[in-house]
């Protein structure tokens, strides 16, 4: 549970698509240098690497208190300085987001056709509740092709739904079936209502000439660019479905974005870290 005065931390759309903002570039170096490091860090090393990235002091700060009081992280007095821990809900969250991150756009296994269906809807007069369903079935991977209709070629995500119906109390109210498309319409329609995947094509077409030529040196450059890498990638899970093959274009962008991405992450993020592990240990 969070501390007591604080939030359940939740990923949101917002910290993941909306333009870089103090608290989402935050979010991002917890996942790539603290959630691996598993040790409590200075707030000076946070300051320092939020300064890399175009943060200023104050709105750093104000980040930091703000994820501290959604129970993101702790802190603990040492004299004059602070340190600051993962608490276990963000940490849970933050591995948890990782996963899906890395696994963004990658091989899929030969799909069999079949589909999980969610009925669940939310009234217009409950907005929060409604932009929660919304945002999480999102980042599950579901799409929507219709008013209170959520599909999926992933019917092994049924559990994560089940969690996320439940968690927002909507159990009463929402239906799921698991099965292969029938005969009416056709497959590729239901993908083009269900997702705007000229709208991912486009987001992948920035992210492949953001980061293609960059190559940065070592020590801060480097640490600099694989958080910027991460941050950019992040946004994907949001946006991707990660459709398989059968469903998705002839030469989808979204596979050579990948290849960029494990590329850049590989020979940034051991050179990342190394000057991480620096930083923490002033």
């Amino acid at each position: 549970m969070p501390p007591s005065g604080t939030t359940t931390p939740v990923l949101t759309r917002r910290h993941s698509i909306s333009p870089p903002s103090a608290r989402s570039l935050l979010l991002t170096v917890l996942g790539e240098l603290v959630l691996p490091a598993d040790g409590p860090v200075w707030t000076s090393a946070l300051l320092h690497v939020l300064d890399g990235l175009g943060v200023e002091e104050k709105s750093a700060r104000q980040a930091i208190a703000r994820t501290a009081a959604d129970g993101w992280i702790t802190s603990a007095r040492d004299g004059r300085r602070v340190r600051w821990v993962l608490a276990s809900r963000g940490r849970e969250l933050l591995t948890q987001g990782a996963a899906r991150i890395y696994s963004t756009a990658g091989p899929q296994a030969d799909w069999d056709g079949t589909w999980l269906v969610v009925l669940a809807s939310v009234p217009e007069t409950q907005r929060r509740m409604r932009h929660q369903l919304q945002t999480r079935l999102a980042w599950a991977g579901l799409g929507n092709p219709t008013a209170g209709l959520w599909v999926s070629p992933h019917p092994e995500r049924s559990a994560e739904v089940n969690l996320i119906i439940t968690e927002l109390g909507l159990e009463s109210a929402a239906l799921s079936f698991v099965g292969p498309y029938g005969r009416i319409g056709s497959e590729a329609a239901l993908v083009s209502r269900a997702w705007d995947l000229d709208d991912v094509a486009a987001h992948y077409a920035r992210f492949l000439a953001e980061f293609t030529d960059e190559n940065p040196g070592s020590g801060d450059a480097s640490m600099f660019a694989a958080i910027r890498l991460v941050h950019a990638w992040r946004r994907f899970p949001f946006l991707d479905p990660g459709l398989p093959d059968k469903l998705l274009p002839q030469g989808w962008i979204g596979h050579r974005a990948r290849a960029l991405f494990d590329d850049k992450h590989a020979t940034w993020s051991t050179e990342a870290r190394r000057r991480w592990a620096e930083l923490i240990a002033d």
